[in-house]
């Protein structure tokens, strides 16, 4: 009979959404709050009638709709787009969790409360909900906008810090300290796992689609997508992280595929159903009686987080360099708390640290904050509008001037000089450096196991170290060996830049040859500590060591090319997977195009950061005359400029729209992407 329960509670579920949803669009109101209050109607503490029996099935059920509306942020979410607002999403995610866990715990005190229960809702209070947030701007037709895919990045990087803070409180609540220790050791197996599976799709999940999308089957395109979401998902939660996290960054990389156009609108049903389940869900926990017996606490609370999120995400938006009317519509988009919030408040719970009427009041303060989210985002341009008339002329300016130098200074990092080179090899080798510790984190949780795989291993405990160890080493040998490569190119760019011919003379060369030598030097040093520490778990005795050094020293000696060219493809692969420009989305319902135009293709080319053409006129291109296709359109920082004229200026990550037959485009893209 199971099943029959499920199914009935699974009716009444969508059903009651359906009939609230459809009387919300009806009174032109978000249909997030209707689903919100159906749960409501049906939920526990609504009488008279008990129209839900099991609600652990639907909250099995809100799980998926937590995963595929991650999932769908991801899909339109690049990894491009979320290094475009980087800066911006890292300075508005510190400014409000700083700013909201201060605010949250001289609340707690000042009501009274214990201290630990002051701690965590200043956690509490610190995280955005994501989902609501996701679900709000989409039926506002804003998800496209920039200011929501600033906050879209604001949101990403405070969930991997709610990942950290959710691992401080643990060891807080137990403890009464913070062990700097586990702290990093947390810190570097995230950045870990977030590095690898980055790598590691980019490479491999956009041409696998590529490959199914051969086929031209909509079912195998549907069922390989969906697993890839449950899978990485899955792995995430394996890893001791959220499987929000997971589904974001799987979609985040099958965005980056060909065909995610086609594969968006395929998911945006699924995503809808669950969705859908995942806000009744919400409003299954929400208690009437516990809002009216802590009315006042609630109130204050819902009160301080809509303002404290305004004012410290707008600030921190702004901070980074964004107008004034931008950081304001950041601001009122974040001004709730969600779901991390339910998993720190039941964190204290199972911990028993926190208080039994913590958590209601959470839920209280989330369901009060989601209902104003859709209102704070209509009304932000108004607010925006209204400060500026009422600040005085002269901060305006002072402002204004302040977003002004901030934009000339990220436009001019964009100039090919030294230091943008040696920051570009930085971040190669920070990366390689990552993926290497990735390897040995591998390891060191397979050391756990193995023994229990393969108890008659030879040489024991110390065969296992072995095996891992210079497996381990050979995995990391490629990215070992580009580290060396890309350090000594940056040591010789260094020393050019500290040693210039005027200052030192004839010396140039063999002072620039010193410094070359003694950074290299250096770096090789920290690179052979930095292995001495990631192998410790996994040393063997010396004996057996010196052994596998030996072996380790002919491999590398004997493969070096084959190692080099390994790390040479997968560097390409992945630069060629994030410069490929999507195919255009083909829309079935659209008008058919005039008989002139039914040969011809409208194609948006990105322009890389790299491109030769950047900087240059569109009359300095020529590209109608080489190419035969015309630029009709760019999309640039969100902003359209249809039909430019031929003294536009082409900009990098400028999106130009191209018309022509596929021949002349395919002409067009090589001339502006590897010219």
């Amino acid at each position: 009979m199971h099943h029959v329960v499920f199914l009935q509670d699974l009716a009444v579920v969508m059903i009651i959404a359906a009939v609230v949803s459809l009387l919300f669009r009806c009174m032109k109101q978000p249909v997030v709050l209707g689903y919100i209050l159906a749960g409501v109607i049906i939920g526990p503490h609504t009488p008279p009638f008990l129209l839900i029996n099991d609600v652990h099935n639907i909250e099995t059920l809100s799980e998926l709709g937590v995963i595929f509306l991650m999932f769908a942020l991801g899909l339109e979410f690049s990894l491009k787009k979320l290094t475009k607002v980087g800066v911006t999403a890292l300075l508005g995610a510190l400014f409000e969790i700083l700013l909201m866990s201060w605010a949250g715990y001289q609340i707690g005190r000042a009501f009274g409360w214990a201290t630990m229960d002051s701690v965590f809702l200043g956690a509490i209070l610190s995280i955005s909900s994501t989902t609501i947030i996701i679900k709000a701007l989409e039926e506002l037709g804003k998800t496209k906008e920039r200011f929501a895919q600033m906050i879209f990045g604001i949101l990403i990087v405070e969930d991997i810090l709610a990942i950290l803070m959710i691992a401080m409180l643990s060891g807080f609540a137990t403890t009464g300290s913070l062990a700097i220790g586990d702290v990093a050791a947390t810190v570097g197996t995230l950045a870990a796992f977030l590095g690898v599976l980055l790598v590691a799709g980019l490479i491999v999940v956009p041409r696998l689609l590529n490959w199914v999308a051969k086929f031209k089957s909509n079912e195998a395109t549907v069922v390989t997508v969906i697993g890839l979401c449950f899978g990485v998902s899955l792995l995430a939660v394996k890893m001791g992280y959220s499987v929000a996290l997971g589904a974001f960054l799987i979609g985040a990389i099958i965005a980056e595929a060909r065909h995610i156009a086609h594969i968006e609108t395929l998911m945006h049903p699924v995503r809808d159903l669950f969705s859908a389940v995942f806000f009744v869900s919400i409003g299954l926990l929400i208690d009437p009686h516990v809002i009216i017996e802590h009315i006042g606490p609630v109130l204050i609370i819902a009160l301080v987080v809509i303002a404290g999120k305004v004012i410290s995400c707008g600030f921190g938006t702004y901070v980074a360099g964004n107008d004034m009317r931008t950081s304001m519509r950041v601001g009122m988009g974040l001004a709730q708390i969600g779901e991390f919030s339910f998993i720190i408040a039941a964190l204290g719970l199972s911990l028993k640290v926190t208080s039994e009427f913590l958590y209601p009041i959470v839920v209280a303060v989330s369901a009060l904050t989601t209902l104003s989210t859709p209102y704070l985002i209509k009304g932000s341009d108004t607010a925006a509008r209204g400060l500026e008339k009422v600040m005085p002329k002269a901060l305006t300016r002072i402002l204004d001037a302040y977003t002004t130098w901030v934009g000339k200074l990220a436009g001019s990092s964009d100039k090919k000089t030294p230091g943008m080179f040696l920051r570009k090899w930085g971040w190669q080798i920070a990366l390689n450096l990552l993926l290497i510790a990735a390897v040995f984190i591998g390891a060191i949780f397979l050391k756990k196991h193995v023994w229990r795989w393969w108890p008659e291993v030879p040489g024991g405990a110390d065969g296992i170290k072995g095996m891992l160890w210079l497996s381990a080493m050979i995995l990391s040998l490629p990215m070992l060996i580009a580290i060396v490569r890309k350090w000594q190119a940056f040591g010789m760019m260094v020393s050019e830049i500290s040693v210039s011919h005027t200052a030192a003379g004839e010396r140039t060369q063999g002072l620039r040859g010193i410094v070359s030598s003694v950074i290299f030097l250096a770096g090789c040093a920290g690179l052979f500590l930095f292995m001495l520490v990631l192998s410790t778990t996994v040393l063997p005795s010396r004996n057996l060591l010196i052994v596998l050094v030996l072996v380790l020293v002919a491999i590398a000696f004997l493969l070096r090319r084959t190692f080099v060219q390994l790390h040479t493809k997968a560097q390409f692969a992945l630069q060629e997977t994030l410069n490929e420009a999507p195919l255009p989305h083909h829309d079935a319902n659209a008008p058919a195009l005039p008989s002139l135009l039914r040969d011809a293709s409208l194609v948006t080319v990105t322009v890389p950061t790299g491109s030769p053409v950047v900087g240059k006129l569109l009359a300095d291109l020529k590209l109608r005359t080489l190419s035969g296709a015309s630029i009709v359109g760019i999309e640039r920082q969100g902003e359209s400029i249809i039909n430019p004229g031929v003294s536009e200026e082409v900009h990098a990550e400028d999106s130009l729209l191209l018309l022509g037959s596929e021949t002349e485009i395919e002409k067009a893209r090589a001339m502006l992407i590897h010219s």
